[in-house]
């Protein structure tokens, strides 16, 4: 037992001085994880900080003129262009020139005095939906704002009734909350799969896989030693993002740091298989990076990570039970902001052993079938 244990920390050994040494293979562990983090936390973010817009006021009165001060002193919009009739608007948002336009309407605040609905029109630019929703929202906001200051300045009592909303797990609904928990998984995922995808392609490329199979070393001695640096590399990696999201970000941990490495542990172990297989089917490291490349934007977009996975057509979401990233993401979010225990996450952590001891098998008797 001691010599298989000593066998396989050489085998570890030697793999890890091939991906130190190699500049190829040094230079992605970890620069692109850092770049990735914060890009992925600045820029891929559905939040507004800002919003052109455009004005038509047609009515030009006193309560059209306080409507557009409540707009502008948001300190969310911001007026880029001033209309002079209905005709202009389509060149605005067709032109991407201003992302919404206000249009009070000519009647205004004859109709507001006289108890009606006063004529208000803001049209969005909906190509980007996301976006366009936020926008819609913030300016249904301002209204509603405007609204209720106006019945409390002529003494109006408002409804009994208001809502009053509050966001659980992510209180000021920053999606980068929710993009930066997730890359703690995707980001190690992508790293570990490329590498183990990489170690058997690189030695066949080299010549020296065929001397690796006819040393004292068996196949779960090989798989082993090629599955297990991988890993280190990626729990780093996933620790490097953690740090970078709790401290630059400064997203609040709320579970079981325990609990989220023996997830990643999990994850990174099918991955590393699913790797392990696609280099022991490939011939050069060429064709290993391109079905590493494809699978994982494959693994990506079936993870849930951008789009929720209930928003997909039924048939990908029953494809998306078979991607391990699916479940990956949906631990480390879940354990990162709702503070999830075991027994909320049981249901992403077995199909992950499971599809662990598969990929692994699979990766073990395409070792042993080159012994034979």
């Amino acid at each position: 037992m001691c010599e298989y244990i000593f066998n396989v920390l050489v085998l570890v050994r030697k793999e890890m001085l091939m991906i130190v040494k190699d500049k190829r293979t040094r230079a992605i562990l970890v620069m692109p994880v850092l770049l990735q983090t914060l890009l992925f936390g600045y820029v891929a973010s559905y939040d507004l900080n800002r919003i052109d817009y455009a004005l038509l006021d047609s009515d030009h009165s006193a309560s059209s003129r306080e409507l557009v001060r409540q707009f502008e002193g948001s300190g969310i919009f911001r007026r880029v262009a001033t209309l002079n009739s209905a005709q202009d608007i389509a060149g605005i948002l067709d032109g991407k020139k201003a992302l919404t336009v206000l249009h009070i309407g000519p009647d205004f605040e004859r109709v507001l005095f006289a108890g009606g609905p006063a004529p208000v029109q803001v049209l969005v630019d909906g190509r980007n939906s996301n976006i366009a929703g936020t926008a819609a929202g913030y300016a249904t906001a301002i209204v509603n704002a405007f609204n209720e200051s106006r019945l409390r300045d002529n003494g109006i009592i408002p409804p009994g009734v208001s809502i009053v909303s509050r966001a659980w797990f992510n209180p000021n609904l920053e999606t980068r909350w929710n993009i930066v928990a997730g890359l703690v998984a995707v980001l190690s995922v992508i790293q570990v799969m490329l590498l183990a995808g990489l170690s058997v392609a690189r030695e066949k490329e080299q010549g020296t896989f065929d001397q690796l199979l006819v040393t004292p070393f068996g196949p779960a001695a090989i798989l082993l030693g090629k599955a297990m640096p991988p890993m280190i590399i990626g729990i780093a990696q996933s620790g490097m993002v953690l740090l970078f999201a709790l401290h630059w970000f400064e997203i609040p941990f709320a579970g079981s740091y325990a609990l989220l490495f023996s997830g990643l542990i999990l994850s990174n172990l099918a991955i590393v298989g699913i790797g392990l297989c696609i280099s022991s089917v490939t011939a050069n490291m060429q064709q290993a990076i391109l079905y590493i490349f494809s699978g994982n934007m494959l693994m990506v977009l079936l993870s849930g990570f951008t789009t929720p996975v209930s928003s997909m057509p039924l048939a990908f979401q029953w494809g998306t039970l078979a991607n391990p990233l699916r479940y990956g993401v949906g631990f480390a979010q879940k354990i990162y902001l709702e503070g999830a225990g075991l027994a909320e996450i049981q249901g992403d952590f077995w199909p992950l052993g499971v599809m662990a001891a598969i990929t692994l098998t699979a990766a073990s008797m395409l070792f042993r079938s080159r012994l034979t």
